[in-house]
């Protein structure tokens, strides 16, 4: 039988942390701005981040918080504070990348949990070994290995779990060892603060026997160092019957959206994959489905299967080919109230959401439903409307259905 992996989810916030937690995530990773590689769109403090901790354990699941940063001197006294507030919460694993960072968790929490972070660069088995030996019970190994690799790191590491990324964005440096962003505006990948200039367009201009660089940023982003999104769920049979015991999603600045469709289509596919209970041709036609879904219905720079699966003729998005989804995210149920054989919702409208316009509801499981409405009331000023919009902190309005959904669950918008 096969063993079953986990699937883990970023948490930009709390409610992008329920919304993984409601779509089938075993398990969630976050932290605080100074010691994660997320500084900007991170609403994590420290009342959110023991909240976030206790709502996972609550719900059966796990918390990691990440502590990946490339530490300088300076962050090493306010970091000894930092792990005697984190002991006092209790996460279930720590992600780290730095020694620096390793020994201080050592002298301060020495049995916590450590996960190495991808920022290691962690590319063999004797690497993998190693960091096993030093007290590590988790590697997530870096994005640039093969399928094949990765199957002979979780041979020749009996013991020790392996995780690697199936979902999200890449980077054209090597796992995210860039200095670009810290060179133009001071602003250093490594520490969590990265500005994507490998997005923006670069035009070369020859001067003498000299190149310089003209740097612009268009509206869409560009192209020269722009690598695609990487999205493997066709390849998780192979890559659960590799064995490795984790399968990553990248994406703590997304949106609740963003995270109930890659989570809920990744939770779908491994319990559809896990059960064998469809033959071969049945469960590529559902992965196929859960394929065009996230391609189609989610923006993105275009989609790769990476190192993992390598071909270099389609992991680089050189032209300006970002995918814009023709389905928006239109809003997120809050509330959810038993009216008659059905339901009166509340929604908070992140977008545009019409009666006009085909609109879809998403439900763990990754269930969608067409939904046909003739209004909606304003939760504000209880009048009927047929349209609301995400402006200004985003409006809330009741809809009516004729089910009753789960609470969490997203809607979406056609909008051509």
């Amino acid at each position: 039988m096969l063993k079953k992996p986990e699937l883990l989810a970023p948490a930009g916030d709390l409610n992008k942390l329920k919304t993984a937690l409601a779509f089938g995530a075993d398990a969630v990773y976050f932290g605080l701005p100074d010691f994660s590689l997320r500084v900007r769109i991170n609403d994590f403090n420290w009342a959110k981040l023991k909240s976030g901790v206790k709502l996972a354990h609550q719900a059966g699941k796990k918390a990691y918080v990440t502590l990946n940063i490339f530490a300088h001197n300076y962050h090493l006294p306010k970091l000894v504070k930092h792990l005697k507030k984190l002991k006092e919460i209790g996460p279930d694993a720590l992600f780290v990348s730095d020694p620096g960072v390793v020994a201080t968790i050592k002298e301060i929490w020495p049995e916590a949990n450590l996960s190495l972070s991808t920022q290691a660069n962690c590319t063999n088995y004797q690497s993998a070994r190693f960091w096993q030996s030093q007290g590590f019970k988790r590697v997530i190994l870096s994005r640039e290995l093969s399928m094949a690799e990765i199957a002979e790191v979780v041979k020749k590491t009996p013991g020790l779990e392996i995780e690697t990324f199936v979902h999200g964005a890449l980077c054209m440096a090597y796992s995210g060892r860039c200095f670009l962003s810290d060179l133009i505006l001071g602003r250093g990948a490594n520490l969590g603060d990265c500005v994507q200039p490998c997005r923006w367009e670069y035009e070369i201009k020859p001067l003498g026997h000299e190149q310089s660089f003209i740097i612009g940023q268009e509206e869409k982003g560009s192209y020269l160092m722009n690598s695609k999104d990487l999205c493997l769920i066709k390849r998780l049979p192979e890559i659960i019957a590799s064995g490795v015991s984790a399968l990553k999603i990248e994406g703590r600045a997304k949106s609740a959206y963003y995270i109930a469709n890659v989570i809920g289509a990744y939770r779908r596919a491994i319990d559809l994959i896990c059960a064998e209970k469809l033959s071969k041709k049945e469960l590529e036609t559902e992965l196929e489905y859960l394929y065009q879904e996230l391609a189609t219905k989610l923006n993105h720079r275009g989609l790769t299967e990476g190192f993992m699966f390598r071909n270099e003729e389609t992991m680089q998005n050189e032209r300006n080919e970002n995918y814009l989804a023709n389905w928006e995210f239109s809003g997120q149920i809050v509330q959810v109230k038993s009216h008659g054989q059905g339901s009166r919702v509340l929604v908070q409208v992140h977008n545009t959401l019409k009666t006009s316009l085909s609109i879809e509801i998403i439900e763990p499981g990754y269930l969608v439903k067409q939904l046909e409405l003739a209004n909606f009331i304003d939760d504000k000023t209880k009048e009927i409307i047929t349209e609301a919009h995400g402006g200004g902190g985003g409006q809330r309005v009741w809809l009516e259905l004729d089910f009753i959904p789960a609470n969490l669950s997203v809607l979406r918008c056609q909008t051509k």
